[in-house]
């Protein structure tokens, strides 16, 4: 297993595939999962000749479960620990969710500032900011993210089952067929990472206003979202994002949920590969 250890001695876990001369795509995971969660555009983009890379952020995954540096500051400098170790230069970051923060930090904090990055993609991220507040009308309010430390830390088990057969996925909609393979992976991923990360990443992506790392970037950058997320507002979060950007191209998917990279991979991968390719 290949790892990267940080300046603060934490052991990242990363995947790097494909030819190392090829243009290289790295792949950043939302919460509470892993690299995995990219199996299905890894796998597309390899065999299309793309070098792939993903990393488990740290207390995720096969990453070490340490007690600190459970935001974003750290996730970014993490991921930055990763490019740097590969040699990476003109990659493209792509962010699912908590990963779509991760990226627009990186970008505007390491990527842009050492030139190691050309283009960026947001899916279904949580910039700029989705707690509610007097600034941001559009957010969620606090309540929600207190259910969510509640919840994980009454039965961490059983909230990592109720969240893909439910909103994660668009599975609680009338007449949505709920896939148990889908559903059991997630749970799987949630649950090799450690409840301490979990529990202070909810602060992570629910709390960190974004919106100067957005207005930083100046590469290409694709805001992807479903118009049924129930997790992350597409109007607060996607749809704000894009006119927060520089270079922000938006595109929306009636009726696709949270986790549409997952439930609609083939339509997620053409349109990234359009964007890589152009």
């Amino acid at each position: 297993m290949s790892f990267v250890t940080t300046g603060d001695g934490v052991q990242i876990y990363y995947k790097d595939w494909g030819p190392r001369d090829a243009q290289a795509l790295v792949f950043h995971h939302g919460w509470p999962l892993s690299s995995d969660d990219w199996d299905a555009q890894m796998l597309f983009f390899v065999q299309k000749g793309y070098r792939v890379v993903a990393h488990d952020r740290r207390g995720h995954g096969r990453s070490s479960q340490v007690s600190e540096g459970h935001d974003m500051d750290h996730y970014a400098a993490d991921a930055a620990a990763v490019v740097h170790r590969l040699g990476l230069t003109g990659a493209i970051h792509i962010g699912h969710s908590t990963g779509g923060g991760e990226v627009a930090r990186y970008v505007a904090r390491h990527g842009e500032p050492q030139g190691r990055v050309a283009k960026a993609v947001l899916v279904s991220a949580v910039p700029p900011l989705m707690l509610k507040t007097e600034a941001n009308p559009g957010g969620l309010p606090i309540e929600v993210f207190d259910g969510f430390r509640a919840a994980l830390a009454a039965n961490r088990a059983q909230f990592f089952l109720d969240v893909p057969t439910g909103p994660f996925y668009g599975f609680n909609r009338p007449g949505a067929q709920a896939l148990e393979g889908v559903i059991r992976n997630w749970w799987r991923q949630g649950m090799m990472g450690g409840a301490k990360a979990h529990h202070d990443g909810i602060k992570a992506f629910s709390e960190t206003d974004q919106t100067e790392d957005l207005k930083a970037i100046s590469v290409p950058t694709l805001v992807l979202h479903g118009e049924d997320d129930q997790i992350v507002p597409i109007d607060a979060s996607g749809r704000l994002s894009a006119t927060l950007l520089r270079n922000g191209t938006l595109k929306t998917y009636p009726g696709l949920p949270h986790g549409m990279l997952t439930t609609h991979a083939d339509t997620l991968n053409a349109d990234l590969l359009a964007f890589v390719k152009a």
